[in-house]
């Protein structure tokens, strides 16, 4: 793999991916099934055929590269490879049973750790958001970067709805303008294209919820690491991060300031 071929290979998974929401939309009304993985986590045939379908495009496409998705067995042999796909086939499950448009496919490139493309892609409202960690990233058809507030008052947050209903916003309620949303992926998405201001969490998350919302709020010109400034490594063992927080480069540094002393959340699936 030749990192001059990644424009091309954007357009392959962009394809892919909106071939992988058109076949979770056909289990949207019938033929779907569900049940639970572990607490609070469920799952359902719609996350499996997505994963089939991207797990034979993908690998088709480039056979060399690890694969590393929510929804299939991990054999750790990705932690040899250079370049693995990392992969959520859907994220957001709860809300696309639920009816809730805001469930996407998120798919992730990484060299060495480092996402090097990202393509998220809302099938229910025929949203994708793609491109490169240098850049650029597109919303649609249209070049996509994070906002320009500065005013952290000002800031609309997409966040976690289940951590929003825990009460873990509580505290930052009343200074900022707090959205829940669905899907993790699409929050990140969200971000690179200017459409929310921050998304932050102190819960952790498993990379494939967060790889190529990652990739693509960098190449959006925006700022997404650790709540400690550090930068999110993927393919890791344990393939998970701690914490997230992603705005642009002034909301990034007061957010970095306001959650210092903040503990980080329990994590619920561990």
């Amino acid at each position: 793999m030749d990192e001059q071929q990644l424009p091309q290979v954007l357009e392959e998974v962009k394809a892919a991916v909106r071939a992988a929401g058109e076949e979770i939309l056909q289990y949207q009304d019938s033929g779907n099934r569900q049940w639970d993985k572990s607490e609070d986590d469920p799952v359902s045939l719609a996350d499996l055929a997505s994963d089939r379908l991207l797990r034979d495009r993908l690998l088709g496409l480039l056979p060399e590269c690890g694969w590393q998705s929510e929804e299939t067995v991990d054999d750790y042999s990705r932690l040899q490879r250079e370049w693995v796909w990392v992969v959520d086939p859907l994220d957001g499950t709860r809300e696309f049973l639920e009816g809730i448009p805001e469930f996407s496919v998120a798919v992730a490139l990484v060299r060495d750790g480092r996402p090097q493309l990202g393509v998220v892609h809302n099938p229910a409202t025929g949203e994708v958001f793609a491109g490169l960690a240098g850049g650029p990233v597109q919303y649609g058809e249209d070049p996509a970067r994070v906002s320009d507030q500065t005013d952290r008052g000002a800031a609309t947050v997409a966040v976690s709805r289940s951590e929003y209903n825990r009460g873990e916003f509580d505290e930052v309620a009343a200074e900022m303008d707090l959205r829940p949303v669905g899907s993790v992926a699409y929050k990140l998405a969200l971000v690179a294209a200017g459409q929310v201001d921050v998304f932050y969490t102190l819960t952790p998350r498993c990379e494939w919820d967060i790889c190529a919302g990652v990739c693509l709020v960098q190449g959006a010109g925006g700022r997404a690491t650790e709540k400690d400034g550090s930068e999110v490594v993927f393919n890791r063992p344990e393939g998970k991060t701690r914490s997230l927080v992603a705005a642009n480069p002034a909301l990034h540094g007061q957010l970095l300031e306001a959650l210092a002393d903040k503990p980080l959340a329990p994590d619920l699936r561990a």
